[in-house]
């Protein structure tokens, strides 16, 4: 064997030896984040980092400077970061690695979740029974079930109106079942919730209530249908970690909502984080919502705004419905009439079968 045969062979040893020990050290990293889990402590520790970085500059004879070895360190250092962060991941009952498969949630034969795009409609507020009743008979000639509405309306200001309360679900679970629709609609108090079982199919929890955690906890125990809206200002963690005080009081039947987020942006009401649709499906089993009137407030972008939703994977899109948007009590300027949500059904519902013919053929 030639001397640079022999050497190679020993580099190829050497980084052998190099990995076991760099396994070795992640496995020991990985325990170090369940301890800290356990307590409550934050994974990252910026002190034990500038220790361990004060002993490589103590202990380095070369050849490689300090600075080079720290630098491979602190990558190394960040590797066992997102170890860490990985396995917490892991053990989410909403992540994607704890259930490989789609969640699909059934809500009056509709199926959430099964690759097809499904819509849900209606007005912002229940204000009467002839309201509701006419945006349901709108929606059951497009073909759709679910019908939206609030009766518990969260304003920002207290003197706006705050909704019909337990008189509004009522109105709305009237209408759907005359019109073979299923109800979903907002709770705002745990205390409101056993009440509101008798009238709604499905438990919209807003997203000025995302980490209200009692909540979650109450829609948790039940055994119907949540659907989840992102918080004005959330991460997708965050997103992620409310949707799991749900799943952990035994409730997978759970629909995420992306509605928008609050940024500098004034052209529209929020910012639709539209990159929030893949994620969400990929780090998460959970289907996937895309609210475009709040997420734009703005009739005109609803169109483009579902195209988009559709196309990225969006598996529903929900909107609101208005007989007469002038006089509507909340949210007038964002609610499309029924003229305009027939115009925009027809359109939307040819490009989500484009859609699903282009996928089919994929």
């Amino acid at each position: 064997m030639s001397e640079l045969e022999s050497l190679r062979s020993q580099i190829e040893k050497t980084t052998l030896q190099i990995l076991d020990l760099l396994n070795e050290r992640g496995r020991i990293a990985q325990e170090i984040g369940k301890l800290k889990e356990m307590q409550g402590v934050k994974r990252f520790d910026p002190v034990q980092e500038r220790k361990l970085l004060n002993m490589i500059a103590d202990h380095n004879e070369g050849p490689f400077t300090t600075s080079t070895v720290q630098h491979i360190f602190k990558q190394i250092f960040k590797a066992s970061l997102e170890l860490q962060e990985d396995d917490h991941r892991q053990a989410l009952l909403v992540s994607r690695k704890k259930k490989p498969d789609d969640t699909i949630v059934s809500i009056h034969g509709e199926n959430i979740g099964d690759g097809k795009a499904h819509f849900i409609m209606g007005p912002c507020a229940v204000e009467s029974y002839d309201q509701v009743k006419a945006v349901a008979q709108a929606l059951k000639k497009q073909g759709l079930k679910l019908l939206r509405g609030g009766a518990f309306k969260p304003r920002t200001s207290p003197y706006d109106f705050q909704g019909l309360g337990l008189d509004g679900l009522k109105i709305l679970k009237q209408v759907a079942d005359e019109e073979g629709l299923a109800v979903v609609s907002e709770i705002l108090n745990p205390y409101d919730m056993e009440a509101a079982l008798d009238y709604v199919d499905v438990i919209q929890i807003g997203a000025r209530n995302m980490q209200n955690f009692e909540l979650l906890k109450v829609a948790g125990a039940v055994r119907k249908p949540v659907l989840l809206k992102r918080g004005l200002a959330a991460t997708i963690e965050e997103f992620m970690y409310a949707a799991e005080y749900i799943h952990a009081q035994g409730n997978d039947q759970i629909i995420l909502c992306e509605r928008g987020i609050r940024t500098y942006e004034k052209a529209t009401r929020n910012t639709l984080d539209i990159s929030a649709v893949p994620i969400l499906k990929k780090e998460t089993h959970l289907p996937v919502v895309v609210d475009v009137t709040h997420s734009t407030g703005r009739k005109d972008l609803l169109l483009p705004a579902t195209k988009a939703a559709i196309a990225i994977g969006a598996d529903a899109v929900m909107a609101e419905v208005h007989p007469d948007p002038a006089v509507a009590l909340s949210d007038s300027a964002q609610q499309m009439d029924i003229q305009q949500f027939n115009e925009y059904m027809d359109e939307v519902k040819a490009f989500a079968s484009k859609i699903e013919k282009e996928a089919a053929n994929a």
